[in-house]
């Protein structure tokens, strides 16, 4: 079944690849307005998934979906459908002394799969930048929003097939491991393979898959307050990147503070108790913060409380001589995610810029915004922690790849 599943949508990739630009984005306005419409049956489905998940869950937040997220979903589809299209634009061009013209043009992957977890967005969010980039769309997402996806893929194939388009399209593939599995050996049906989710997930992707892969990591963060670091804009930083949505990759999991800005620190983490943010601090920062903060929310920091991924309401707290030390600590720890310094010091800026080897590295702002909607992509389909191919938030451009063209008027080679 599931190899019959490949080949017809492989055979749908052919399909959408003479459409138009111009007819991409009339389908996506109409599936965007389709999910809005279909909100209230698309959160019956949500409602059963989250009935088989504890509340406690670090993933229960990624996979609630409410009526506020469900329009950012279609705001985020319908930006994605007013985007140029990134298709069949000439990277480079240059003539030969033989008159033969050498055109580098972009295309589609062609099928593009996806593996996530608990989070039903990535369904059309993952449809809507293929399609307008001219790629299939083969998801495979997790048992635990298995109703909340299909809910959302059914909206879709419905709007793909009145417009004469294959359902395929927008493939969702049953749940299970073993599905996973013909995936990631699905070599000549599927281009690429994109994983989403846990660091274990995209470990076992990474070592199991024959199918190329674009890799998107954990995200550990981190945000260094400097000797030069402004309180106020650190204290809004540091509680908007742990607490705006503790289970998404862009969360704050450590603050690396200054040693000489250790009596700033209760104001820095003033506002966390408000959202019941448990700090595991080490030996300096816990003196700094003992007589400040919540005594059943502090605690001291261990060998495993650095390097974390917490995607919960806790933050581990390091204290640092300076910037070079701050780096060499996110050297160690850091995922290559995003990293965020807040200082008035250029020179420390500069140094932390040039020095942090991450995808997206801030100054003086929350790690929150590696979003490609907040980069102006639209939407994202992940974020990529690999140098090769894409970095940061991926969007239309990553998801084409590119051809030779090459024109002449009869030249050979001997």
């Amino acid at each position: 079944m599931i190899e019959d599943i490949l080949t017809r949508a492989k055979e749908a990739a052919g399909a959408i690849a003479p459409l138009s630009d111009h007819l991409i984005s009339k389908v996506l306005m109409q599936v965007a307005s389709a999910i809005d419409a279909n909100t209230r049956y698309i959160l019956d489905a949500n409602k059963a998934d989250l009935f088989r998940m504890d509340p406690d869950n670090p993933k229960y937040d990624r996979l609630k979906l409410t009526p506020e997220r469900i329009a950012g979903i279609t705001s985020d589809m319908r930006n994605v459908a007013g985007l140029p299209s990134p298709l069949h634009r000439v990277l480079e061009s240059h003539t030969r002394p033989n008159g033969m013209r050498i055109d580098k043009v972009t295309v589609p992957f062609g099928v593009v799969g996806v593996i996530y977890e608990a989070r039903p967005n990535v369904t059309a969010d993952v449809f809507g930048l293929c399609f307008k980039s001219g790629n299939v769309a083969m998801l495979k997402g997790g048992h635990e929003a298995e109703s909340s996806n299909r809910a959302i893929a059914d909206v879709i194939a419905d709007v793909l097939v009145l417009n004469g388009l294959p359902k395929e399209v927008c493939t969702l593939l049953p749940s299970g491991r073993d599905v996973t599995d013909e995936m990631l050996h699905a070599n000549g049906k599927i281009d690429v393979i994109i994983p989403r989710g846990s660091s274990s997930l995209i470990n076992y992707v990474r070592q199991t898959s024959t199918v190329p892969i674009i890799e998107t990591g954990a995200g550990v963060c981190h945000t260094y307050f400097d000797s030069k670091g402004k309180t106020a804009i650190g204290k809004e930083i540091v509680y908007n990147a742990k607490t705006r949505r503790v289970s998404v990759c862009n969360a704050l999991d450590c603050l690396l503070i200054a040693r000489d800005r250790l009596a700033d620190l209760p104001e820095i983490c003033k506002r966390l108790p408000d959202s019941n943010v448990t700090v595991y601090a080490d030996d300096e920062a816990f003196a700094a913060l003992k007589d400040f903060y919540p005594a059943e929310l502090l605690q001291h920091a261990d060998s495993e409380s650095f390097g974390r991924e917490w995607l919960d309401y806790k933050m581990s707290i390091r204290t640092v001589a300076d910037v070079q030390e701050a780096m060499a600590h996110i050297a160690r720890y850091g995922s290559g995610h995003s990293e965020s310094i807040v200082t008035e010091d250029s020179a420390a800026a500069e140094a932390f810029c040039n020095g942090v080897d991450a995808a997206c590295v801030y100054v003086n702002v929350s790690t929150a915004f590696t979003d490609g909607a907040q980069f102006g992509f639209g939407a994202e389909i992940g974020i990529s922690t690999q140098k090769l191919h894409a970095r940061g938030p991926m969007a239309l451009p990553e998801l084409t790849t590119y051809k030779y063209i090459i024109t002449g008027n009869g030249q050979v080679r001997w």
